[in-house]
């Protein structure tokens, strides 16, 4: 089933070019059933990338726009009276879909940013007195701007912790600009066709899951995990002013499942520690939380993962 992974990629640059480590982060959360934190400025096809993903599957797809003057009650829904009946109906809002677009996110107050802690961990949502389970596959995809940037909050550690990876995604390459240049101006993008339905999702995944983790390999991605908790352990006692919390129990789940899908990816049926080392950084630079220290000095979370990266023996 791994050619139904390139159909898809190869739909997706119909519209996109470049930026590879998005589109391939996208296909990982499909397949870990993660959602994905997409950051970077404005400009960077991450909307319109999820927007394609969503056809080539042929998804339900909604798009929330978040904005500082947003309720919880615009994402999840909520009761509205019927005066014919003198009594309470349920109006669902957008997040009941499968692919959730939450662009800007860190537009809106953490108010509204945790209206989707629930739907993003137990795959359902309550409104009033009743809780009403989300259609699977349900992911969401959410982008945000760089914090520094005016009218950006810092998301809850909690909403955050729920994100499988997050991606920083940069600017295109020379090349790939003109090329973008050139199809905007001659519209010459092509129509997305669907190419793949929701059981080849599931097949997918199934195939994946199945890939071969060895027991060395396991202890690795446990032992970066703790390196991020305890680093004075792991020969790196200059981080510990550095880091106010380590990587939670999430993040070697959710490490365990993303290396599978990276390794499946690549048409392999095992997982090496160079596909660990691939995703380390997603997998873990929102989960790290640094100090004042830290971020008085400049110090970033890809920082202390490459010295964790480097620290911790390779199997």
């Amino acid at each position: 089933m791994l050619d139904v992974v390139d159909r898809i990629r190869a739909e997706i640059h119909k519209v996109v070019v470049g930026q590879e480590k998005m589109i391939e982060s996208l296909l990982i959360g499909l397949i870990c059933q993660g959602h994905i934190l997409l950051e970077g400025v404005p400009g960077l096809a991450k909307t319109t990338t999820i927007n394609a993903l969503a056809k080539t599957l042929g998804l339900d797809f909604k798009r929330v726009q978040f904005t500082p003057d947003l309720l919880p009650t615009d994402i999840i829904g909520t009761e509205i009276y019927d005066p014919t009946t003198n009594s309470f109906k349920i109006k669902k809002g957008p997040v009941f879909t499968n692919l959730l677009l939450a662009d800007e996110i860190n537009r809106a107050p953490a108010k509204v940013q945790s209206a989707l802690l629930e739907v993003m961990q137990e795959r359902q949502v309550t409104i009033g007195d009743h809780s009403f389970k989300i259609d699977l596959p349900f992911l969401v995809m959410a982008t945000q701007n760089p914090v520094e940037q005016e009218g950006a909050y810092e998301l809850p550690e909690a909403q955050l912790d729920r994100f499988l990876m997050k991606v920083v995604v940069g600017y295109n390459t020379k090349a790939e600009e003109l090329e973008i240049a050139r199809r905007v101006s001659n519209n010459s993008f092509e129509p997305i066709n669907q190419v793949a339905t929701i059981k080849d999702l599931e097949e997918v995944r199934k195939e994946a899951m199945a890939v071969h983790l060895d027991p060395e390999v396991e202890k690795y991605i446990i032992e970066i995990i703790f390196a991020t908790r305890e680093p004075s352990k792991y020969g790196l006692g200059s981080l510990e002013d550095y880091i106010e919390f380590g990587a939670s129990p999430r993040a070697s789940i959710d490490m365990y499942k993303a290396s599978r899908a990276v390794a499946y990816i690549k048409g392999q049926d095992f997982v090496s520690p160079i596909e660990i080392a691939y995703i380390a950084k997603e997998i873990l630079r929102h989960r790290i939380i640094l100090s004042y220290e830290a971020e008085a000095e400049g110090i970033t979370q890809d920082m202390i993962i490459e010295k964790v990266l480097a620290a911790v023996p390779i199997p």
